[in-house]
């Protein structure tokens, strides 16, 4: 039986619904997670997701907020007997609609999309938490112990050059020392922020965690919708507008205008500059040793899935990347 005939039975007996075609779509840098673009009998397109990481949290929030009405969020289609997920083979198997095929990263964000994308995520984080979603949310602590030791681990390895090692290894090696001192200064800077931040207090929002340009979806009229909602959290706003204060260099970068008019949507909110500069940081730090780990991988990945990861590095690495930005002064 072909995989996609398996998926297609699968998704016939939990939800019931009938897909005529399947096919595979590339799913960013998750790699405990598949995703297929669906169509059903009746033209109907869906979004079948098979994950064996995170928690159900996002599915939660997700159907949460399409219940109070938050335009841009889709809500799960529920299984036949009433769940947002079943489980199949150690994994979560969930189905939403497919609600459009144009991902805001590819351009065409106009000034209407940028504030629906500020009025979407104000929505989410004026959601009221309920007894469900704060059992299930996990809640920032602005700790980053297992990320420290990540890039202190691939740190040593990547310096000891080992014998025997293949091209794509000895390059991302190459990169990586490179710019090691930078890495260790943000890391450093993470620390710091990290433990001033334990001690002040903050409004924690249902935040979707990872809100990049590469999860955000456009259509007619300044419609947009977020996906993927594997990373929410309850956290301080500055968890998610991170992204848009500054953006990901090389990858989905926000200029001032178009910052403008996302708060226009957002309707504003004094931003504490540390969090800012904290979350970037982590961000950082989880961009480089991810991919790094990744492109010095040949066991796990394939010599494709090797060579972006060594791209993605180089850039996060470059003068202009990720790194560089997390260690600016703030705006």
């Amino acid at each position: 039986m072909t995989a996609g005939r398996h998926l297609r039975d699968w998704v016939r007996a939990d939800f019931g619904v009938d897909l005529a075609s399947v096919d595979a779509v590339s799913h960013g840098a998750d790699v405990a997670a598949q995703l297929w673009r669906a169509v059903a009998a009746d033209g109907t397109p869906y979004a079948v997701k098979l994950t064996g990481g995170g928690t159900t949290a996002g599915l939660l929030v997700t159907a949460h907020l399409a219940e109070l009405g938050v335009d841009g969020v889709a809500a799960p289609v529920r299984s036949r007997d009433g769940h947002l997920w079943t489980e199949r083979a150690g994994r979560r198997l969930s189905v939403a609609p497919w609600v459009s095929d144009a991902q805001a990263l590819a351009g065409g964000m106009s000034a209407a999309h940028w504030r629906s994308f500020g009025a979407l995520l104000s929505a989410a984080h004026a959601t009221v938490v309920t007894g469900e979603l704060a059992d299930v949310l996990p809640r920032e602590d602005h700790t980053h112990d297992g990320l420290a030791s990540l890039v202190r681990d691939l740190d040593a390895r990547l310096h000891e050059s080992p014998d025997g090692a293949d091209d794509v290894t000895r390059a991302v090696a190459d990169a990586w020392c490179a710019g090691a001192d930078r890495v260790a200064l943000v890391l450093a800077q993470a620390d710091r922020l990290g433990a001033a931040l334990r001690g002040r207090d903050a409004r924690h929002v249902v935040c979707h965690g990872d809100p990049h340009l590469g999860n955000l979806l456009v259509g007619d009229g300044g419609a947009v919708w977020l996906v993927d909602w594997d990373d929410a959290v309850l956290a301080p706003p500055e968890r998610d507008l991170m992204f848009v204060v500054g953006g990901l260099p090389g990858f989905a970068p926000v200029d001032a205008q178009q910052r403008a008019w996302f708060f226009e949507g957002y309707a504003g909110e004094e931003l504490d500059q540390d969090r800012l500069v904290y979350y970037r940081s982590v961000r950082a730090l989880v961009d480089a040793a991810d991919w790094a780990a990744q492109a010095a991988d040949p066991d796990s990945r394939t010599d494709d899935e090797r060579a972006r990861a060594l791209t993605i590095v180089r850039g996060v690495l470059a003068p202009d990347g990720l790194v560089e930005l997390a260690l600016a002064p703030p705006e």
